[in-house]
């Protein structure tokens, strides 16, 4: 009797795991946690916004003049390889390491600057929080050092893909991308699709 009763109990729990979705494979699985900041258009931006997509995250700056130029030059041929699949719904999110300087404001116009539409694109800069809270963020759901230096900032410089359930799965660097990696990236999305 209590065999039967096991069996049927790891054979419910089997069942039960098996239901619960699909589960996006990648190289890791790091839980983003949940956070409210403010867009480059001064509204609050929520994780659960981005709840059931895929987005590609990054950390920048907007004095920057080195990686962060080209992280967003670098997502920008990523969108286009992606449209050019026929892969629409991928999310774009920036977030800023340098709140005192990257208002919403400064944000929008950074991002404008390099062509985004924001109205027509899927793309989102997010700032509204103090140093130490970005930094905590970074590194605790993204493993991404962030650094405040004398008068710059040190960051990675990783395009992380976050799964539909909300986990950090795989990145590339985004300062050293290549068209090979592009092509790897872009598949690797398409199949998680």
């Amino acid at each position: 009797m209590k065999r039967q009763f096991l069996i049927m109990v790891i054979t419910g729990v089997i069942l039960l795991l098996s239901a619960c979705g699909p589960k996006y494979e990648g190289d890791y699985s790091y839980p983003i946690a949940d956070f409210t900041f403010t867009n480059q258009n001064g509204e609050q931006f929520s994780k659960s916004e981005l709840e059931g997509k895929i987005w590609i995250a990054d950390f920048i700056y907007t004095t920057c003049e080195t990686e962060c130029p080209q992280m967003t030059y670098s997502k920008q041929k990523i969108d286009r390889a992606l449209k050019e699949e026929g892969i629409e719904d991928v999310e774009f999110v920036s977030f800023s390491i340098d709140p005192e300087v990257d208002s919403p404001e400064v944000l929008k116009e950074y991002g404008e600057v390099r062509g985004i539409d924001f109205e027509k694109d899927n793309w989102t800069f997010l700032t509204g929080y103090d140093f130490d809270a970005i930094k905590e963020f970074a590194v605790k759901s993204f493993k991404i050092p962030v650094e405040k230096m004398d008068d710059s900032f040190m960051h990675g410089v990783q395009l992380s893909i976050v799964s539909p359930e909300g986990n950090a799965i795989k990145h590339f660097n985004g300062f050293t991308l290549t068209d090979e990696q592009i092509k790897e990236m872009v598949a690797f999305i398409e199949d998680m699709q």
